[in-house]
């Protein structure tokens, strides 16, 4: 009997920190569009191409206890357009349409 409930209390555990990874997932893949747009904006000025375009390189959530207890998203966009391209670092705040890239490096002209 006392093998059956640790058994239980195992398999709980484990379904609770994957449902929490999905989670996470998640929250990342909700503000992912706002944040590429927030870094596209930004690109497309600071590059003078209005044709740029943006992508995803990576995102992770930051922990609330640095931010006052407010949940945000970190993501790193690539924008590339008109022969040149840089990175952006963007914060959102999660659930909510509050995004800012907080930093930029334009990187390279393509040769």
């Amino acid at each position: 009997m006392m093998i059956l409930k640790n058994s239980l209390l195992a398999t709980t555990v484990a379904s609770l920190v994957l449902a929490g990874c999905a989670s996470d997932q998640q929250l990342l893949a909700n503000e992912q569009d706002n944040a590429v747009r927030t870094a596209l904006r930004r690109g497309q000025f600071e590059l003078s191409c209005p044709s740029a375009t943006g992508v995803l390189l990576s995102s992770n959530l930051l922990q609330p206890v640095l931010w006052n207890g407010i949940e945000r998203a970190e993501y790193t966009i690539g924008v590339a357009g008109c022969d040149q391209k840089a990175t952006y670092i963007v914060v959102c705040q999660v659930d909510s349409v509050s995004c800012v890239a907080v930093s930029g490096r334009n990187a390279a002209t393509w040769d």
